[in-house]
């Protein structure tokens, strides 16, 4: 019986995690009631962000007003990292280094997918967007996909687009992106 409730438990939480996730992916659809870090605790597919985002200190920040435009790795994103480099950023004595990754994928202002493609076109093809941390990021076309460049010429496809929470929007990309 108990194994019953535990699985009964997992499956209803996996539908609210799934529903909620889904309702972000609405095109028009209006912001959440949840902000950033809420939102990324809700989706298993951001586990090791939300454990970085709170290593580095940074979870009242982006549980803060905003608003917040982040561009957010998903697990597989950040398992493209050479092996150990996830453990050894969550370290507290890496703690300036990993936050300093976590702001680049941060933009201060609410940039929803039709915001970045106007700065794309209004950029002749690209778009420099300055993040947190004070690096820049580059936005391109490729197709119909948004594809970030990072300052070491390192690229990370828009796989997901406004999800629209209470203090800014989340973008999912695919790779990890990363400051000089």
């Amino acid at each position: 019986m108990k194994k019953i409730l535990i699985l009964a438990f997992a499956l209803v939480a996996t539908a609210i995690s799934t529903t909620t996730f889904a309702q972000g992916t609405k095109k028009g659809a209006a912001a959440s009631t949840v902000d950033i870090v809420d939102f990324a605790v809700s989706s298993k597919d951001h586990t090791t962000l939300v454990a970085a985002v709170t290593a580095a200190g940074l979870v009242e920040t982006l549980k803060s007003a905003g608003p917040f435009t982040v561009f957010a790795p998903t697990n597989d994103a950040f398992n493209k990292l050479p092996e150990g480099t996830v453990g050894t950023l969550v370290k507290p004595e890496n703690k300036a280094l990993l936050t300093k990754i976590l702001t680049y994928h941060v933009l201060a202002g609410k940039f929803n997918a039709s915001d970045v493609v106007k700065a794309i076109k209004a950029g002749k093809g690209i778009a420099e967007f300055t993040t947190v941390s004070g690096g820049k990021l580059s936005a391109m076309l490729q197709g119909s996909n948004v594809v970030l460049k990072d300052e070491n010429g390192n690229t990370a496809t828009v796989t997901l687009a406004d999800l629209n929470q209470k203090n800014g929007v989340i973008h999912v990309i695919d790779s990890v992106v990363l400051p000089k």
